[in-house]
């Protein structure tokens, strides 16, 4: 490809909008524009680095026996109420009707779509099967920012498998989160595979793949000695053990007129966080429920979501509060409620000698027993867990660490084979329902991630893997007809050896073409000059390093073809 033919409107100055380091590149470089919020126009430099990013998951997904299909990106309603998850799924889908007045909507996720294709599935000779695809989602995403990071269009490689039992969804759940560490290492991704909530998704067991990243807005818990890792969502620790007194025989008021939060009650009344029960309302599926965590815990909002299969979970508003218990935020309590079912953070269990809101205004309990005095429906790891405390598998400090989702892969077992009818004939004869696994990588977030952790101060470095092009042949002084055919001739012989080759042909100066090379991130730079000519030679300039060598013009070609081999 010739630059004076190709079409990269680059920029000098970052896009004032621009707050992560991607969305600042990809729009100076040329990569990206942005039509409207949470969609973007992908150029032809983005487009050749999607492509080469779709290459490798394809070869991939191929090697471990998956097929490529090509499904639609608009659904019926009716398969997607069949599920149950038109209602679960709420405003993030986008719905919408056609001229007769049906109900469609634009694919978020191709569950059900793969799952009624299943449906011609016949015999348990015709299992396991692994089907993917490369298909647009929309997501109607409240708030999309950090441009590619998060949007409302995008592409998706979403795979699904089907076998007959337990032990083939392991094998092909292990497949797959195999193909993905081969996948992220081939891209120059860093992925942590971590525990993860299946959410909307449903099923027993999902793994994220977590790219470290401070655009990133996932947290991950991970120990730096055994290697365990989770996603807040998921994450458990192990708490010390806390010594409590025998503490008082009942319940006691004590007023505090001044304290309506954890640390005011600290302060004022010498209560240690540790030793305050934090009582939270939520309104769980239309049913008030109180939420108790130690007071200084946070709550997880998943871990709740999770623990109870809710649907719809939110705070509960002042006057819901009010109207339930007679008191506002900062005075609430669970001792004494028999009325709303109570949950409890296990950190809680078996603790005595503790205080809490007493439902009046103004008003706290002290040496409440909580097994004894609250009456606790469930009990469950609600919490969140915080830097440094012991990992629950060798009690090592754990890290928080910001990341970037970039793959997550679910066992979904068969909520969606049961609520969709497919079934096949058994080895016994008898119908058999297939059980399921879904597993997905959003192809522009994998190029925005991989531009986040390969950049530096002049623009992008791309992994050779998927850079736009693998070398650029950079001349200075095309009116000099020496140093033009040897630029030309260069770019050919590259050609023949099939190497991924860009031109700049293009009349500018040094510096222009130095800056652009360097901005959109091309691995390698032949630059091919009157001065270097004169001695036989041209320079050869290695992008991620900065690195520079003369080479003869006759070895130019090898010498970057020994590169390109020798490159990780």
């Amino acid at each position: 490809m010739r630059w004076s033919q190709l079409y990269v409107p680059t920029l000098r100055e970052d896009p004032a909008d621009a707050d992560a380091v991607s969305h600042r590149l990809l729009v100076r470089g040329g990569f990206v524009r942005q039509l409207m919020a949470g969609h973007y126009s992908l150029l032809p430099l983005a487009v050749r680095v999607r492509a080469k990013i779709m290459d490798i998951i394809r070869e991939e997904m191929t090697a471990i026996g998956a097929q490529e299909f090509a499904l639609p990106a608009l659904h019926p309603a009716e398969i997607w109420q069949r599920s149950g998850r038109w209602e679960v799924m709420g405003e993030e889908m986008f719905r919408l009707k056609d001229r007769k007045g049906a109900d469609l909507a634009l694919g978020m996720t191709h569950e059900e779509i793969f799952t009624v294709l299943s449906q011609e599935l016949r015999s348990y000779r015709d299992l396991p099967q692994m089907w993917f695809q490369f298909q647009t989602k929309f997501r109607d995403e409240a708030r999309p920012k950090s441009g590619l990071l998060r949007v409302r269009e995008f592409t998706m490689k979403d795979s699904y498998s089907f076998d007959l039992a337990q032990e083939g969804l392991d094998r092909s759940f292990d497949l797959h989160k195999a193909a993905y560490e081969r996948i992220f290492a081939r891209l120059g991704l860093p992925a942590i595979p971590v525990q993860a909530s299946s959410g909307s998704m449903g099923g027993s067991a999902s793994v994220e793949f977590m790219s470290p990243s401070e655009a990133g807005e996932d947290l991950v818990v991970r120990c730096p000695g055994c290697g365990y890792a989770a996603n807040t969502e998921k994450a458990t620790s192990t708490l010390p053990t806390v010594a409590d007194g025998p503490g008082l025989d009942a319940p006691e008021r004590f007023d505090t007129p001044n304290a309506r939060t954890i640390e005011e009650l600290a302060r004022q009344h010498d209560v240690s966080a540790e030793r305050q029960i934090k009582t939270l309302v939520y309104v769980v599926d239309d049913q008030l429920t109180l939420i108790l965590l130690r007071g200084d815990h946070n709550l997880v909002e998943q871990k709740l979501i999770d623990t109870l299969a809710a649907t719809a979970v939110r705070p509960a508003t002042a006057e819901e509060i009010q109207a339930a218990l007679g008191a506002s935020p900062g005075s609430l309590g669970a001792v004494g409620v028999a009325e709303l079912a109570v949950l409890a953070d296990e950190a809680l269990r078996g603790r005595n000698d503790m205080t809490t809101g007493a439902n009046t205004d103004g008003v706290h309990l002290r040496g409440v027993s909580v097994e004894r005095d609250i009456a606790v429906k469930r009990w469950a790891d609600l919490r969140e867990v915080t830097v440094g405390e012991p990992c629950p598998q060798c009690g090592t400090p754990l890290e928080v660490v910001v990341t970037i989702e970039v793959g997550h892969i679910f066992k979904l077992g068969r909520k969606y084979t049961e609520t969709l009818s497919v079934s096949v004939l058994g080895p016994d004869g008898e119908r058999a329902v297939p059980i399921m696994g879904s597993y997905g990588i959003g192809v522009e977030r994998v190029l925005a991630s991989i531009v986040e952790t390969h950049h530096d101060d002049k623009g992008i470095i791309w992994p050779l893997s998927v850079a736009p092009f693998e070398v650029a042949v950079v001349v200075l002084g095309t009116s000099d007809e020496k140093v033009a055919e040897v630029a030309e001739t260069l770019y050919r012989q590259l050609q023949g050896e099939r190497v991924d080759v860009l031109l700049d042909d293009r009349n500018e100066r040094p510096g222009v073409k130095f800056r652009d090379v360097e901005l959109i991130g091309i691995p390698y730079r032949i630059t091919v000059g009157a001065r270097g000519l004169a001695d036989g030679t041209v320079q050869v300039t290695t992008r991620a390093t900065g690195e520079t060598q003369s080479v003869p013009v006759a070895e130019a070609v090898e010498h970057v073809r020994q590169l390109l081999t020798a490159a990780p």
